[in-house]
């Protein structure tokens, strides 16, 4: 590797420590006399490196102190000479992977990955702009796609996603903090989805409930499933390592009442505990050999070569206050979401459903 890519590769390495939090505001970064130790190569690759991060705002020099974290998030611009520059490296990635031999699909599927783990790593929600949805709730790949082609749905209009869980998207709501929240909340009383929950969190509001799809959900095990699980009792093996969900996310509230069900305490299984903000993240925690079985959706599974067995089928909802339901973004939307529209662009994620996407159910919370 050239000194160009290699100063490249190593802000990229700091960027990502310091947005994941393992750099915090105010630590100082190693002395590049160390850095050049650890890529082998010139201290002077390292300064570019930290010559970019403080480009980007994420870093500062200061006489004595070395460099150290700023906090700040890059600003966020998009001139033609920086799309340009933009659509020049897409292309220079694109041709090394293809010389590679990775087929294109599978390229695209890294890339709509890496994506959405950017999205589960914000922390603020942008301002609202006159045609840009507020979206908050839990991790969902359809979700991501229609964030990504939200424009195409609704000229000039955009979406903005923050991934947090679903009952954070149901406060999200009930706090005027965004427009539309997306919920998997399993009611083991009723043996329903989110309207339990949506008349407990949003008391005299109502509601549309609007169904995208329903989704296979099961345990993600490394693929040939080396460690022999087979089901819930399994998680108290010592030699099985778990990971779950957020507090709040709809996997986790349906997990502790499959635990309740069947008598397991959280705190006999191990790895209960460490938590991982989308299903994407729970199946890549396990293909990188950190866990040995988590709960996800196929589809994330499926992504990242896991063996899947499926448990149960779930419900996923756009959730949508009467006062954003008549925004034309948001009428967009449901003229957009129909079973064939969703199903033909998304026919690659497996264990969705969309036969019934696009259904209405006004929920009136007394």
């Amino acid at each position: 590797m050239n000194a160009a890519d290699l100063y490249q590769q190593i802000a990229d390495s700091l960027r990502r420590q310091i947005l994941e939090g393992e750099l915090q505001p105010g630590d100082r970064l190693p002395p590049m006399r160390e850095q050049a130790v650890r890529w082998n190569c010139t201290p002077g690759t390292v300064q570019r490196a930290y010559q970019e991060l403080a480009r980007l705002g994420l870093v500062v020099s200061r006489p004595g102190q070395g460099t150290c974290v700023t906090g700040n998030r890059p600003v966020e611009s998009d001139t033609p000479l920086q799309r340009a520059a933009l659509v020049h490296r897409a292309e220079a990635f694109l041709l090394e992977m293809l010389t590679a031999g990775h087929p294109l699909p599978s390229i695209q599927q890294a890339l709509d990955l890496a994506m959405d783990r950017w999205r589960a790593l914000q922390q603020t929600s942008e301002q609202s702009a006159p045609k840009t949805l507020q979206f908050v709730g839990s991790h969902d790949i359809a979700v991501n796609w229609l964030q990504a082609h939200f424009g195409d749905i609704s000229p000039g209009a955009t979406l903005n996603v923050r991934f947090g869980g679903s009952l954070a998207g149901l406060i999200a709501l009930a706090e005027g903090r965004a427009d539309l929240a997306g919920a998997h909340l399993w009611d083991p009383e009723t043996d329903t989805y989110n309207v339990p929950f949506i008349r407990k969190l949003l008391p005299g509001q109502r509601v549309a409930l609007v169904r995208l799809a329903s989704r296979r959900l099961g345990w993600a095990v490394a693929l040939g499933n080396p460690r022999g699980f087979k089901s819930f009792a399994d998680l108290l093996r010592p030699d099985i390592r778990f990971i779950n969900r957020q507090p709040g996310s709809g996997t986790r509230v349906w997990l502790d009442a499959q635990l309740h069900q069947y008598g397991i305490a959280a705190e006999a299984i191990q790895g209960y505990t460490d938590t991982q903000p989308t299903h994407t993240a729970v199946a890549r925690a396990i293909a990188e050999g950190k866990a040995d079985v988590g709960l996800a959706l196929e589809a994330s599974a499926a992504l990242y070569g896991l063996a899947f067995s499926p448990l149960t089928e779930e419900c996923y909802d756009l959730i949508i206050p009467t006062a954003a339901y008549n925004r034309p973004e948001i009428s967009d939307l449901l003229t957009w979401l129909r079973p064939e529209a969703l199903s033909t662009t998304l026919s690659s994620l497996r264990g969705y459903n969309f036969a019934q996407c696009g259904q209405v159910q006004w929920v009136e919370a007394a």
